[in-house]
């Protein structure tokens, strides 16, 4: 494929003997470390979903863009719709 004369040459070039091997690590590094650090957060939140407690969870309604959310802190859905009407 190479001639020995081309061979010769491009081992002697210091960019493609060490440059790209270095990029290579480089980038090649940054895709490992990224997911080996993803499987160490998956698995704390894995342990976190197992630990908690839903029995004193309570699902509340965050306000809507034309309602004042100091009046909605704490209130019953219920008394809201009476007192709007």
């Amino acid at each position: 494929m190479f001639t020995p004369g081309v061979m010769r040459v491009l081992r002697k070039n210091k960019t493609l003997r060490y440059g790209v091997p270095m990029l290579l690590l480089i980038v090649g590094g940054s895709f490992g470390l990224r997911e080996f650090s993803q499987i160490r957060y998956d698995a704390v939140k894995i342990k976190k979903i197992k630990d908690a407690t839903f029995e004193d969870w309570k699902n509340i309604r965050g306000p809507r863009p034309w309602e004042d959310p100091d009046l909605l802190q704490g209130r019953n859905p219920e008394t809201l719709k009476t007192k709007s009407t």
